[in-house]
């Protein structure tokens, strides 16, 4: 039985890695925040479950397409090269029906459970990354991860409008946010992976304008985001507490930004990195802290 088991659960991770699950719950996260600030006190439980499983099933489809569409540039890169697609275990009609599989149910799920706003949205999210970002815009142009940051961008949207059935103003804040964090996030990345998109074929920022144009690039991104996660509280979306947190955040995001420009390692591109994600998490948890102190103030 052991023998068996062995191989079966190598297949099934194959398949999960497929569906990029860190990525995956970042973007869930940040749904489901959107979820939690859509109402003065606390959403509809089965909103908030029935709307995170119909997100994550669409992401997770749309990540597993990108991995189908991207298979030979995986293979060329050190990063991705382990991937089930890249080397040929699993084959494109086995992806195609991981992906057909997730992303129909997700579409049912969010449509007779949530609402049919919330499905169109996070339908057309994952148009716009499995095919406007995978297949036109990576390939093309060393802006794509700019332009094609809305899709990105979307999750506070997506889990605000499974729960109010709307997307307001203040939602759309929050997919700022995110469509300004995206770039310095990623080309941090795509720094210290300079060889590897090199090898892969794809016109990344650093392959195309060099490292110090890059850097200067996140360094402007860092002082717009900066001002950008100010917003919520200029609309009176959040308190001082809120506030206080973007400042401190985003005064340590330029810091790194600023270091990164200055003196450029490795090193201090993967810190940058590592600390975005560590950023977007307390600002969206900050985010949610306020709007719950505010609602037992009111």
């Amino acid at each position: 039985m052991s023998s068996i088991a062995a191989p079966q659960q190598g297949l099934l991770r194959q398949y999960l890695v497929l569906t990029k699950p860190r990525v995956t719950q970042l973007a869930v996260f940040c749904a489901v925040i959107g979820m939690f600030l859509a109402v003065p006190g606390v959403p509809p439980l089965d909103k908030v479950v029935f709307g995170t499983l119909g997100i994550w099933l669409l992401a997770a489809a749309a990540f597993a397409i990108n991995c189908l569409i991207e298979q030979e540039v995986d293979a060329r890169m050190a990063r991705t090269a382990r991937r089930a697609t890249a080397q040929g275990t699993i084959s494109p009609a086995h992806v195609l029906a991981l992906s057909g599989l997730l992303g129909g149910a997700g579409m049912l799920v969010l449509y007779h459970l949530v609402n049919p706003l919330t499905m169109w949205l996070t339908f057309a999210t994952f148009v716009g990354y499995a095919v406007i970002y995978t297949v036109i815009l990576k390939p093309r142009t060393p802006q794509n991860i700019v332009i094609g940051g809305l899709s990105g961008a979307m999750p506070p949207a997506l889990g605000w409008a499974a729960v109010a059935n709307a997307t307001p103003a203040e939602a759309w804040a929050l997919v700022l946010i995110i469509f300004i964090w995206t770039p310095p996030h990623f080309w941090a990345l795509a720094l210290y992976r300079c060889k590897d998109y090199e090898q892969s074929g794809l016109p990344m920022l650093p392959v195309t304008h060099g490292s110090k144009y890059t850097r200067l690039q996140i360094l402007l991104y860092s002082c717009v985001l900066l001002a950008v996660t100010i917003l919520p509280y200029v609309i009176r979306m959040s308190g001082l507490f809120y506030l206080a947190v973007a400042v401190v955040l985003g005064t340590i995001f330029l810091a790194h930004a600023w270091g990164l420009y200055r003196h450029y390692t490795d090193e201090r591109s993967r810190r940058l990195f590592r600390f975005s994600i560590l950023y977007l998490a307390l600002l969206f948890g900050a985010l949610l802290v306020d709007h719950w102190a505010l609602a037992l103030l009111r």
